[in-house]
């Protein structure tokens, strides 16, 4: 079932891959409320308005895509649009509930390491290290959130699922891309249980 979405990217590095994720979603991709190129151009706004349009574009979405691109902390905006998904408003008799939220890593030059490592744990797992330092702290602060007594996904090395160890998980581009209804419907379900997650909604 389609998921009312919304794509938070930095523009001058990430479009191309927004514009990627838009194409697969194919039919779904009309339920996308984001930016796009019918979009007002908001160049000389100032920042209230700029605010303002962008909460319309999020407010009756259920899920939003961040795409993780190696400058993203740059963006002035991205924080902001993280912030508000995850936070509950009132207009008039409508309250918007938290979005489910799922991050696409873009592979840079070729491959992910810009941002991720992995090692071999002595048990014989493998563990996915993400570089926090190209994060936000509201990204970071719901990685790893998951409060259920089954929360590790291996109790020898304490590791964590990851797709649903973390309120925002990081999926790989390439994967994303193979089945994108896949990981909104992960963050969709994960929506619908904030209960089981110990959520950080201020920047």
């Amino acid at each position: 079932m389609a998921r009312e979405t919304f794509i938070a990217y930095k523009y001058s590095e990430a479009q191309d891959l927004r514009d990627e994720i838009i194409e697969k979603l194919g039919a779904d991709a009309s339920y996308y409320q984001g930016e796009t190129a019918e979009s007002p151009d908001m160049t000389g706004e100032t920042i209230d308005r700029i605010k303002n349009g962008l909460k319309d574009m999020i407010f009756g979405t259920s899920v939003t895509i961040v795409i993780i691109s190696p400058n993203l902390k740059q963006s002035k905006w991205v924080d902001w649009e993280i912030e508000y998904s995850l936070k509950e408003y009132k207009r008039q008799t409508t309250t918007s509930r938290t979005n489910g939220i799922v991050g696409v890593i873009m592979k840079y030059n070729g491959s992910y390491d810009w941002l991720i490592s992995r090692s071999q744990n002595s048990d014989g797992c493998t563990t996915r290290y993400i570089d926090s330092s190209k994060l936000y702290d509201i990204v970071n602060g719901n990685r790893y959130n998951l409060e259920t007594d089954d929360k590790y996904s291996c109790k020898n090395c304490k590791s964590f699922d990851q797709l649903n160890g973390s309120y925002i998980a990081l999926v790989e581009e390439e994967s994303f891309l193979v089945n994108p209804s896949h990981y909104i419907e992960n963050a969709y379900d994960k929506r619908n249980a904030t209960e089981n997650y110990n959520l950080k909604k201020q920047r």
